[in-house]
């Protein structure tokens, strides 16, 4: 048999040996890239050994080194924008240094007589970091190259690898420096898209894999042109929009938990299908048993599989192009995970404590296409049309204590789940140059999400020796539910840019902006449960959890065994099956307005102002308000933003920024509604209304070459009525969502580096570092939550950090690539380390202690390889430590853990076809 260890070993040892095995003869090409009329030197120019991959770009001195290349005569494609392309030829002798000095000379044209073509490649890691460097305002961009580098498949991983960027631990939700989903925004270039879920202001990033992803923007430093709700971030997803050439690609893959290995049949609900677009309408009547699909679980194969095809089309015109990409892919996965889950009161005395088993099935199927129309260099309106369906089941086992039902660890509940999310976004994007000195930029879109809960189906038992019997305190023990939400938006923008002083070398002293936006969301939401009011005499008799369909069906109905019942009611109340609804429209229009303006040749500052009318309606009928109701509110915000860039060196830059900004509470919190989980019953609140917030920030980067960068960031949040998720003083413990207090504030420290450690011969090591330290802290005031709202609550504290927001966060990655035969073939392996610390996941009430989620470390490894830029092969393995995932319950008497479990490891095989 072989030892796993010893084979580990020996492919590691191959992978990493391999430059040594394969060194040839080979020498160097170096030189220095310059504008032909300035002199000045060109930095980020692209120098590339024509017909392969292998190049590099000009640093900020405009030097250039291409290590290790085959001797012989090779030619050299030197290009940057707005300059016409070298091509330059260069003996290279063996052991020797090629030296050539290139000077590019500008584009001269007649716009009638001449189309130019300059296209940044804004998914290249190199030319991203100079677009920061130069930019005025303070931006982080992530590209596709690098998001290859480091193995992501999804933007929610992808914003977790930028500075004080964090993910929720078992859910889809962001932190940015510390502050969370109702704090932050998401746009897809530039325009809003819905979220998936009734709870939630901001679409799962997971949805959107990076397969159509050209770089992703955080704005963690609000800007006029960024929608005013904003505290934490904006998040924007610039989706991919051409293509250099003709080209189809094919991927195949597979993936693994090997937690799924630890249990004997991996079962999942019936109905559902493979790839996740099943959905069904909810049952029409309670006199008859008139449900589709059987309650007892199947067993599932759990080996996950995905496939893309992606494909690009240049068709030239005379003077113009056509550039169309397109790209289909469905992948899946299946995951496993086993813990411990508890209610505990002040005194540590349990009414749930459970034992749990979580089996999970996502899909996500994905399709988009882009056809952009170069009118000419400056003038292009380009059409995306994406399809985004995702589902997820989960079949939930929980055993234990449960009070009133069984109080002994006798107790069972199982819970089937099955939510399907699609999602239709329509963008006509425009950019165009009206003179010299006047650009135009425009967007439209018409976006529409449905996300169904068809059929999820929850019983509860007790045990008493070999026997299984019903459990029932409330009606709602044993239950079948589903939920509709449909999401219309409607959104668009347009902004002008004035170039000032506008000189013939094209150098600009600053611009003017101006700009208006308008946006309106509709939301339709309902839900109907149909609660199983077992006889009292069948509570008795034995059943089989996985063959329920023995005893809920016709015949056991019409015999009496058991009733159907609706919130409202059985089967003689008249509107028994009108479910429970809520509606929400959101109109939000402005304009907005800076001046960017260089004062002295290292100093430039921008002054801006964005003004919003605001409109919110949210209407419901409800089981705890089963009357039609409605309630609004208006307002106009004015919002100013103040930024500044000093240029201390051409390699160092210092940035301040200082803007307010606005929170909005979301639709479902505010409508009287209410939605029960395994653990928790959430409640809305009509009367929670928006948080004000006053942001600022100090940066300082410095760029010792192109590629690399060090900056330290200070930064400081001061907030009005923050908002906050807590459980109120009730019967059942509800949770609501209320302003808890008069202010709170969060400050911190962030770090980044990114380094090419070495480069030698066709090989080179990176890595990337940074870490975020945060304060947080605001005010708990129970007396304003009793004053302002209906609800009363006793906070255990009067102060306490902001739900989601970590001491500290650490992320680190380093790199190894080599190439041979010029570049046509490579090989790249990375190491990727993410660490959180504590955070607070719920504020503690009625002497309660804070719920903590406790710190952890995931550690991932990717290996992949491209031979000719035809074929590719990639291999990760993810959450290597496996740590154990706690929440922890922090009482006065002692720290409880109410939560546990393990992920596993996660192993993926993917294959790609180039041609």
């Amino acid at each position: 048999m072989i030892n796993k260890k010893s084979l580990f070993l020996t492919v590691f040892a191959f992978f990493f040996l391999l430059p040594l095995i394969t060194l040839s003869q080979r020498g160097n090409i170096s030189g220095t890239i310059k504008d032909k009329s300035t002199k000045e030197t060109v930095v980020g120019a692209s120098i590339i050994i024509k017909g392969t991959t292998i190049g590099t770009t000009s640093d900020i001195d405009g030097n250039f080194k291409i290590n290790n290349v085959n001797a012989g005569l090779v030619e050299l494609e030197i290009s940057f924008i707005s300059y016409n392309k070298e091509i330059v030829e260069v003996q290279v002798e063996p052991g020797g240094n090629a030296k050539i000095n290139v000077e590019l000379e500008e584009f001269t044209f007649l716009l009638d007589m001449v189309t130019i073509s300059a296209k940044r490649e804004l998914d290249n890691e190199r030319v991203l970091m100079m677009e920061q460097k130069n930019a005025s305002g303070i931006t982080l961009q992530i590209g596709a190259q690098e998001l290859s580098r480091k193995g992501v498949s999804d933007v929610a991983t992808a914003v977790t690898k930028v500075t004080g960027v964090s993910k929720q631990e078992g859910s889809n939700r962001i932190y940015v420096r510390g502050l969370g989903d109702r704090y932050l925004s998401t746009t897809l270039n530039g325009l809003p898209i819905p979220s998936n879920n009734p709870e939630l202001k901001n679409i799962a990033l997971d949805l959107f894999t990076t397969d159509i992803v050209e770089m992703v923007t955080i704005d963690k430093v609000y800007n006029e042109k960024i929608s005013g709700d904003f505290a934490g971030g904006n998040i924007d997803i610039v989706s991919k929009n051409r293509n250099k050439e003709n080209f189809i690609e094919f991927e195949l893959g597979s993936n693994v938990n090997n937690n799924v290995f630890t249990t004997d049949e991996f079962l999942l609900q019936q109905g559902p299908d493979y790839f996740g677009f099943y959905s069904i309408a909810s049952p029409t009547t309670i006199s008859d048993f008139g449900f589709v699909n059987s309650m007892n679980p199947v067993a599932k194969n759990p080996i996950g599989a995905g496939f893309a095809a992606t494909a690009g089309k240049v068709i030239p015109l005379k003077r113009k192009e056509i550039n169309i990409f397109t790209t289909v892919n469905f992948s899946n996965d299946y995951s496993l995970k086993e813990g411990i889950s508890k209610n505990v009161n002040a005194s540590g005395y349990p009414s749930k404590d459970l034992t749990f088993s979580t089996g999970s099935y996502n899909t996500n199927t994905t399709a988009m296409l882009n056809a952009g129309y170069e009118i000419n260099a400056f003038d292009r309106i380009s059409y995306n049309l994406i399809f985004i369906n995702s589902s997820n089941q989960q079949n939930e086992d929980y055993m234990g204590t449960i009070l009133d039902i069984a109080d002994y660890g006798n107790g069972r509940l199982i819970r089937s789940t099955y939510e399907k999310n699609t999602l239709l976004i329509n963008q006509l994007l425009g950019v165009h140059k009206i003179s010299e000195s006047t650009n135009l930029k425009w967007g439209t879109s018409y976006n529409t999400i449905s996300s169904d809960m068809p059929d999820r189906i929850q019983n509860t038992f007790r045990s008493e020796g070999d026997s299984v019997y019903f459990g029932q305190n409330q009606i709602t023990d044993n239950h079948r539910y589903f939920h509709y939400l449909n999401e219309s938006e409607i959104a668009g923008n347009i902004a002008l840019e004035y170039s000032l002083n506008k000189k013939a070398e094209d150098k600009s002293n600053g611009k003017i902006s101006i700009g208006a936006f308008i946006r309106s969301k509709n939301r339709d939401f309902n839900s109907i449960q149909y609660n199983f009011r077992i006889a009292g005499t069948n509570r008795n008799k034995p059943v089989d959890p996985y063959n329920l369909d023995l005893f809920f069906n016709q015949q056991n109905l019409d015999e009496g065994y058991f009733t159907i019942e609706t919130f409202r009611g059985n089967y003689q109340v008249p509107n028994v099956l009108k479910p429970q609804e809520y509606s929400g429209t959101q109109n939000i229009f402005g304009g907005f307005s800076s001046l960017e303006y260089k004062l002295t040749p290292k100093f430039i500052a921008i002054v801006g102002l964005r003004a919003e009318y605001i409109y919110q309606e949210v209407k419901w009928n409800t089981q705890i308000d089963p009357l039609d109701r409605r309630d609004a509110f208006e307002r106009i915000e004015f919002l100013p933003v103040v930024t500044t860039k000093y240029e201390v060196t051409q390699k160092q830059n210092l940035r301040f920024a200082a803007n307010k900004s606005y929170t909005l509470p979301q639709f479902k919190e505010r409508a009287f509604f209410i939605y029960e989980e395994v653990t928790q019953v959430k409640i809305g609140n009509p009367d929670l209304y928006p948080s004000e917030n006053y942001n600022a920030d100090l940066k300082w980067e410095y760029f010792p070459t192109l590629g690399e960068v060090f900056s330290v960031t200070a930064f400081g949040k001061y907030i009005l009525n923050p908002i906050n998720e807590v459980t109120i003083s009730s019967a059942t413990n509800d949770i609501s969502f209320l302003n808890t207090g008069d202010w709170g504030y969060a400050m911190g420290l962030e770090f980044e580096a990114k380094k090419d450690i070495i480069k030698f011969n066709n090989s080179s090591i990176i890595g990337g570092l940074n870490f975020t330290y945060m304060i947080t802290e605001q005010e708990l005031n129970s007396e304003k939550v009793k004053e302002e709202t209906r609800y009363i609550v006793s906070f255990t504290h009067e102060t306490a950090s902001f739900a989601g927001a970590a001491d500290y966060l650490l992320n680190g990655d380093i790199t190894y690539k080599y190439s041979w035969k010029n570049g046509l073939n490579n090989i790249m392996s990375t190491i990727t380390y993410q660490h959180t610390s504590d955070k607070i996941y719920a504020i503690g009430t009625d002497s309660r202690g804070n719920i903590i989620d406790k710190g952890f470390g995931l550690l991932n490894f990717i290996i992949k390889t491209e031979f000719s830029n035809k074929f590719g092969i990639g291999i990760s393995v993810n959450n290597l430590l496996n740590p154990t995932i706690q929440k922890v319950q922090a009482n006065e008497c002692n720290d409880i853990v109410v939560y546990s479990y393990q992920k596993g490891l996660f192993y993926s095989l993917k294959m790609n076809f180039r041609f």
